[in-house]
Order: structure tokens, then C-alpha cells, then sequence
């Protein structure tokens, strides 16, 4: 019984050297060794920059750049390196309908057409059964369409949403989850009608304000004005770093035009990781931010892999993906724009939260970065992502160059266009998409699509491919394009078509021709105006708002033309008809000859 009273003694006294001992122990680093990691990506990916910050519970516990944000002035990106963030914008936008909702404004079940009644999709299914639910969590039964507004931007919401009607759907609405940067773009324009102010102002004073983002922007003309902006970059023939230009989101900005830091978004990950509360302030309801981050829609099947047994799941929330990482339930989401990457994301259940922004194009490093991050906080074994990466990127371009010598294979050798260069300039338009021009300079076709002007490299017969032409540069005919340019013939034998093969599931888009007008002053067109007997019928030329040049032929509607050549006019919206004046020498039009696929027809003018 001693001895056990004295055991017990020796304990006692043992214990406060014990405690003492461990209060003085050095907490475990982390992060330790990530920097190295961290270099070796840069190196690995031949990657400019990058930022990360992690959060925990509701505190930044680690914030740092790597690399340059402009590799030629040799500028380092720090943790407040503003990059663009791509489509980690949705979540923000979804939030803001999260909040109409909680005040009673909005409900996610109605359809989207209660709230913009001058929306229309392309049939009547979409019209009656599209919900606010379904815009935000991708299942409209539109795939992406995404050449509408990146090859032909707009500035006007209004512009794009018109645009709507003529995107045909691949399947029915609710039927399979297909991603689309347009329903993000209505709720944008929800967003602005009911609150009375730009989808930017709702965002920056609901959201970004109390969250201290007040260096976050939205516009690239806004981000450039910053003393701590990164340039974005891409990678030529796997190597070699290119400075890209900068993209003008514009009117699609609700899908993916923010610019921020990974110091600012770490704010953003507090307020969801702690239920939509910031610094113990509510920022977003409750109700919102559980709704958000649970599956209202299955990407697909998410089976694990034998590789990966322990990674699987893939849902959609509201601006949010869900997965299982490890048996980590995690919320992430993406996002991509030309020269940057991104990454955000969290572990609701273990309270800890990520973003990378790299300005890098289409790049890896933001999850390769993520995913060392997530295993070290998690505290799981070491997997070595970079290489594993690496691999797994390395053979799918192994497999798309052999796909692209298959492709080769099958063009013809030796044949030629159809028509002589000339004959394919004009201006090809899709009511859902936009328009582009066609202009031939010295011996070869150009197409000018949005921002990008593209050299059309003949492949064979009426199809042709597009190579990107940068002024100043050589055009690099080893980066193809995934599409390619069939031009197509009316009845008369004219060229009056191109079709291109732009969203999987659906038949090739079909760009009508317009001839590329001429300028023509006024005074030029007063020959043409009067009054042309056709047959039994008056056809009347008339001048409008002093510029433009129209026929009405009686019993149809007025018909605008477009001077193409000498005395020769085009009718704007009748592909293949034309107008061609007989002038006589005192410089009179004296007949007008309307020139069709079924034939020609002499109209000529009354007394002078």
C-alpha cells in the first residue's frame, strides 16, 4: 500500500515537468517542405505564377505567392497578386439569388421566365419547365454553347440572352447535367431586375464589401489599373511561356469575370466554412450555404478507380461541385479564362478551406497544389500529385496527337476550292451565335472571329481550317483548332454557307452568307431611287435614314440592300438575290435586273 501511495506521489510530481515539457514543444510545421514542393511544380509545368492561401476554422493561416506575375519585368506574385478567378465568379452569383430568396423575391422552383418574361428558349418544353433551380445547378438540357459569347463577346446582357432561343438542347430539361456559362449569365440579369442594379453592384455591395474584398474587381480595365496585377500566360509546344492578351468578359461577367487575390477569397472560404457567417456576422443565410453545397444534381456515376479507391463522387450544387476526396467531403469549383487557372475550395466538415490562382492557361498546377495542401491539413499519407499529374497529362497528349494524325489521314491530297478565293469573302451570320467576316489579303482567306483573326489554311475541296494569326508572329501551324470551316453553294452556284461542327450532339452550325458591303455616300445611291415597272407591278428603290438603300416589291416587306459591287446591291436578307442597275452614260439608272436562283428579272424605270 506504501509503495502505491508513493507511486502515486512520484506521478504527481512527474506531471507539471511532463506538461511543462510539451507546452514548450514547437507546434508541427505543416506546411513545411511545401515551398520546395511548391518550386518544383513552377519548374514541372513550366508555370509563370502562382498563389495559395488555406484557411482554417476562421483564420488565414497561410498565404504566399510563387513565381512571377510578369515574367519579363521579373515581378513576384505575392499572396495580394489580383488574378482572374474564371468561373469561381458563380458561386458568388448564385449567392446573390440565395439572398433574393431569403427575402422572399425569388423562388428557385419557379420558372425562370416568371422572373424574365422576355427570355426564350428553343422550344416549349424549355419555355414551361426551365426553374431558377436549374439554371444554377446545370440541368436545363443545354450543353455549352460556349463559342456564342467567346468568339463573338457582346457588352450588351440583353444581346446574349436573345441569343438563348436559337440554342438547340441535346437533351430534356433535368435529364443529365450539362455545363452552361449562359444560365449563369440569367441569373446575373435576375439578379440586376430584382434588385435594381448592375449584377456588379449587387455583388460588390452584398457581398464583396462586408467581406473586406476591396481590392477585387470586375473588369479587366479595372484589374490593369492595380500595382499588383498578374499577366497571364500559356504554354507553346509544351515549354515555351507566352504572354497572353487579357479577356474582356463583358456581358457574360455573372459566369466568370472576378478578379481577386488569394488573401481576399480566403474570406469568401471563411464565410462558407463557418455556415455563411463572416468575423460572427451573417453574410448568407443559413438555409442558402446547405443548400449550395448539397447535391442538387449528379455530374455522373463518380465511381472511385482502382488507382484512386478512395476518391469518387461528382455532384453539382448551386455554383459549387461535391465530391468525396479521401472520405473528405469536399466543395469545390474551378475556373478557366485565357492566361489564368483557379481553384477554390472546402472541407465543410473539417473546416479548412483552399484557394490557388495560377496565371497559367488551362493549367494543372491549381490542383496539384490543392490536393498536397489537402493532405497535409487532412493528415493523410503522402501521394505525390505532381508526378502523378504529370503522367496522367502527358499521355492524353500522347492520345490526342495520335487522334490527330488519324484525322489527317483521311484528307484528300490535290484538290482544290470550288471557287476562286474571292467568291468566299463576306460576312457569315448565326442568329445564336454572331457574325464573322471572311476577307481575302494577297493570296490567302482570313477570318475574323470576335478578337481573333484566323488564317484559313485550305484542307480540302470547299473545307478549310483556321490556324490563329498573332500581328508580329509567324502563325504556328502545330497548334490546330478543333474545328474546321465547310463552305457550302446555293442553286445559283454562288457560295452562300459555311457550316462548322461546334458543340458535340448537335449538326454542324449553319452561318449564312451576307456580301461585305462597300461604301457608298448618299449622292452615289440618288441614281437608283424611283419607281421600276416589273411586269404589271410598281417595285419602288428608296433611300432610308439618308444611308441605306431599299426595294419594296408590292405584297412583301422592304428589303435592305447592300452595295457589293458597281451598280450591283445585295438583298441583306435573302441569301443569293441580288440587284444589279443598268446606268447610262449621263449617269441615269435606266433598269434593274433582279438577279435569282430561279432566274432573272428586268424591271424597268419609269419616265426620269
Amino acid at each position: 500500500m506504501r509503495k502505491f501511495i508513493w507511486f502515486v506521489c512520484l506521478l504527481a510530481l512527474g506531471l507539471p515537468a511532463i506538461a511543462q515539457k510539451k507546452k514548450n514543444m514547437p507546434a508541427i510545421d505543416r506546411f513545411a517542405g511545401l515551398d520546395t514542393a511548391f518550386e518544383r511544380i513552377l519548374r514541372d509545368w513550366h508555370a509563370a505564377g502562382f498563389a495559395v492561401a488555406v484557411v482554417e476554422k476562421d483564420k488565414l493561416i497561410y498565404a504566399k505567392g510563387f513565381g512571377y506575375r510578369d515574367i519579363d519585368k521579373k515581378l513576384p506574385v505575392t499572396a495580394n497578386t489580383l488574378f482572374a478567378i474564371g468561373s469561381c465568379t458563380k458561386a458568388f452569383t448564385s449567392s446573390i439569388l440565395g439572398l433574393l430568396q431569403k427575402d422572399g423575391k425569388l423562388q428557385y422552383d419557379k420558372p425562370v421566365r416568371d422572373y424574365l418574361p422576355e427570355l426564350k428558349f428553343y422550344n416549349d418544353e424549355m419555355n414551361n419547365l426551365v426553374t431558377v433551380r436549374d439554371m444554377m445547378s446545370h440541368r436545363t438540357g443545354l450543353p455549352r454553347h460556349d463559342f456564342s459569347w467567346y468568339a463573338f463577346p457582346s457588352s450588351s446582357r440583353d444581346s446574349l440572352m436573345k441569343r438563348i432561343r436559337f440554342m438547340e438542347p441535346t437533351f430534356h430539361v433535368r435529364e443529365k447535367w450539362q455545363y452552361n456559362n449562359f444560365m449563369f449569365l440569367l441569373q446575373g440579369m435576375i439578379a440586376e431586375k430584382l434588385m435594381n442594379k448592375s449584377w456588379e453592384n449587387a455583388v460588390r455591395d452584398n457581398l464583396l464589401r462586408p467581406l473586406g474584398m476591396n481590392r477585387t474587381v470586375f473588369t479587366i480595365g479595372e484589374m490593369e489599373k492595380s500595382d499588383d496585377a498578374a499577366i497571364g500566360y500559356a504554354l507553346k509546344q509544351d515549354s515555351i511561356i507566352k504572354k497572353l492578351d487579357y479577356y474582356h468578359i463583358d456581358a457574360m461577367g455573372p459566369a466568370g469575370s472576378i478578379n481577386s487575390s488569394v488573401t481576399e477569397m480566403a474570406n469568401w472560404l471563411r464565410t462558407w466554412i463557418n455556415g455563411g457567417k463572416f468575423n460572427g456576422k451573417e453574410l448568407l443565410p443559413a438555409a442558402y450555404v446547405t443548400e449550395a453545397m448539397s447535391a442538387q444534381m449528379v455530374i455522373s456515376g463518380g465511381m472511385p478507380s482502382k488507382e484512386k479507391p478512395d476518391m469518387h463522387l461528382a455532384n453539382y450544387g448551386f455554383g459549387w461541385m461535391i465530391s468525396s476526396y479521401k472520405g473528405h467531403y469536399r466543395v469545390e469549383h474551378g475556373g478557366n479564362i485565357d492566361g489564368f487557372s483557379a481553384s477554390t475550395s472546402f472541407y465543410p466538415t473539417d473546416s479548412i478551406g483552399i484557394v490557388v490562382l495560377a496565371n497559367q492557361n488551362g493549367s494543372a498546377v491549381p490542383s496539384i497544389v490543392r490536393n498536397l495542401v489537402s493532405d497535409r491539413l487532412l493528415n493523410l499519407p503522402y501521394f505525390d500529385w505532381n508526378t502523378d499529374l504529370k503522367r496522367t497529362s502527358d499521355s492524353a497528349k500522347a492520345k490526342a496527337k495520335q487522334a490527330e494524325k488519324l484525322k489527317s489521314s483521311s484528307q484528300k491530297a490535290n484538290t482544290q476550292p470550288s471557287h476562286p478565293l474571292k467568291d468566299y469573302e463576306g460576312i457569315y451570320q448565326h442568329p445564336g451565335y454572331g457574325s464573322f467576316e471572311i476577307s481575302l489579303v494577297n493570296d490567302s482567306l482570313f477570318a475574323q472571329m470576335g478578337k481573333d483573326l484566323m488564317w484559313l489554311r485550305h484542307y480540302h475541296y470547299d473545307i478549310f481550317e483556321p490556324f490563329g494569326k498573332t500581328p508580329g508572329e509567324t502563325i504556328d501551324t502545330t497548334e490546330k483548332s478543333p474545328f474546321k470551316l465547310q463552305f457550302h453553294m446555293n442553286e445559283a452556284g454562288d457560295i452562300s454557307m459555311v457550316t462548322q461542327q461546334l458543340e458535340a450532339g448537335l449538326e454542324p452550325f449553319k452561318f449564312t452568307k451576307t456580301p461585305k458591303p462597300k461604301a457608298i455616300t448618299k449622292e452615289e445611291l440618288e441614281k437608283y431611287v424611283g419607281e421600276y415597272l416589273l411586269g404589271g407591278a410598281t417595285v419602288k428603290v428608296y433611300i432610308k435614314d439618308n444611308k441605306t438603300l431599299y426595294v419594296l416589291v408590292p405584297g412583301q416587306p422592304d428589303y435592305e440592300l447592300l452595295p457589293v459591287e458597281k451598280h450591283k446591291f445585295a438583298l441583306k436578307v435573302a441569301n443569293g438575290f441580288f440587284l444589279q442597275f443598268e446606268v447610262n452614260d449621263k449617269g441615269e439608272s435606266v433598269n434593274a435586273t433582279f438577279l435569282q436562283p430561279n432566274g432573272n428579272f428586268k424591271a424597268t424605270r419609269k419616265q426620269l
